[in-house]
């Protein structure tokens, strides 16, 4: 095998942690810098160092306030720019958290996943964390990981049920009412990352235990499948898959890559066209990348990332992205 022709952070393939395949040695490949450690400013929620398993990250339209979780205990922080002071807009309220979204009217839309298994909603807060609301109740008995909202108010969130051998995941749509539930795709192993394409038609979903992207055209309803729209866009390599997704402006889509300390891009049509690497995974550090967001306004791009029992805590990085940020609804 040849030796990958990216950064010294990779110098050779056969001493690396987590080995690129050897399509992705050639990408166009972008470093991230350390931004903001999370790790260690809250010790009262008594949330080890080691597993804040951060995930989630959401700007609201102003691009000043930044919003993720830590999934098992189910904290929702705040981080306000340009200070970058961090607050507590939620304490754990006993279940986990997937993943935060800002709705168009300031809302922030957390994503409940209950126990893991099952008993998960979408609960919303204002900004500072007051006026708790439940948008889709528990009992309906879903495990939502993540959301992405469409240009009607709706919303199309994911399912983390199931695992490679019993596929009973899915990914659903909310009606603007948030009353009607509706089936878009079943039979997922652990769906996971939701993303929108710029014209609101296509759907990009991340599937961690298939260790798949999933592509789908919608028709004019937003919930119908087009006649040979869907399909299976890519087929990635490791024990862990793809986790959280975004796009840009352009349609590229942003893939962070669980347990392999990277964010790969891929172009509209399903290509690989780029990488971001945090700078310490070729150690076999920082693996544990779960979101990616654009900072609105720019090309810039945050990722957030911790490195489990292996001492080196819970950071958000930053690097540029491909494109611009894509504005969507909730910055409509």
């Amino acid at each position: 095998m040849s030796e990958c022709k990216i950064p010294k952070l990779y110098p050779t393939q056969d001493t690396l942690h987590v080995p690129l395949n050897h399509a992705d040695c050639g990408l166009q490949t972008v470093v991230a810098e350390p931004w903001f450690e999370v790790s260690g400013k809250f010790p009262e929620f008594e949330v080890s160092k080691d597993f804040l398993q951060l995930e989630g990250l959401c700007f609201d339209r102003t691009g000043q306030n930044l919003f993720f979780c830590e999934v098992f205990k189910g904290t929702v922080y705040k981080l306000s720019l340009p200070d970058k002071k961090l607050s507590v807009i939620q304490e754990p309220k006993g279940y986990s958290v997937g993943a935060v979204k800002v709705h168009k009217d300031g809302r922030v839309f957390i994503c409940g996943m209950g126990d893991l298994t099952g008993k998960g909603g979408v609960f919303a807060v204002a900004p500072d964390g007051s006026g708790y609301e439940t948008i889709m109740d528990p009992a309906l008995d879903y495990c939502v990981d993540d959301l992405i909202f469409d240009n009607k108010g709706g919303f199309y969130f994911t399912d983390f049920k199931g695992g490679a051998t019993f596929p009973t995941g899915g990914v659903y749509y909310v009606s603007p009412d948030y009353k009607n539930v509706t089936k878009i795709v079943g039979e997922l192993a652990i769906a996971n990352g939701v993303a929108m394409s710029p014209n609101y038609r296509n759907l990009w979903i991340t599937e961690v235990a298939g260790n798949r992207v999933l592509y789908v055209e919608l028709m004019e309803d937003g919930v119908t499948i087009a006649p040979f729209g869907s399909s299976v866009i890519a087929h990635l390599t490791g024990h862990l898959g793809p986790d959280s997704c975004c796009v840009d402006a352009a349609g590229n889509l942003y893939i962070a890559m669980y347990h392999q300390g990277r964010v790969l891009v891929l172009n509209p049509l399903g290509f690989p066209i780029g990488q971001i690497v945090l700078p310490e995974a070729a150690q076999g550090k920082m693996l544990r990348s779960t979101s990616i967001a654009f900072v609105p306004e720019s090309d810039q791009v945050i990722i957030c990332s911790n490195d489990g029992p292996d001492g080196m805590g819970a950071w958000l990085y930053t690097a540029r992205g491909f494109a611009q940020y894509h504005k969507t609804y909730q910055y409509l």
